[in-house]
C-alpha cells in the first residue's frame, strides 16, 4: 500500500468509534422521524374519520315519527276474513 493509503487507514481507525457512534445516531434519528411521521398520518386519518362520522350535519338530533296509513291492508284482511266465514 502507498503511504497515503496507510495514513488514511490509520486516520479512519483512530476515529472509527466516533464515526460508528455518529452513524448509529443518524440511523436512530431516521427511525424516530419515520415513526413520528407514521404516527402523525395515523392520527390525521383517525381525526378525519371521527370528524366525518360525528359531524352535526349527519347526526339525527331529534326523534322522528313516521305515520303509515294501513286502511288498505285492514280492508283487505277484513275482506279475507268475511269470505272465509261465508264459505
Amino acid at each position: 500500500m502507498s503511504q497515503a493509503k496507510v495514513d488514511q487507514y490509520k486516520k479512519a481507525k483512530a476515529h472509527r468509534k466516533q464515526s460508528m457512534r455518529r452513524e448509529k445516531l443518524e440511523r436512530a434519528l431516521a427511525w424516530v422521524l419515520v415513526a413520528v411521521l407514521a404516527a402523525a398520518i395515523c392520527i390525521w386519518i383517525g381525526f378525519s374519520i371521527y370528524g366525518k362520522t360525528n359531524s352535526s350535519a349527519n347526526a339525527d338530533t331529534g326523534n322522528s315519527t313516521v305515520s303509515v296509513n294501513t286502511d288498505a291492508v285492514d280492508n283487505y284482511l277484513n275482506d279475507l276474513g268475511s269470505e272465509a266465514a261465508e264459505e
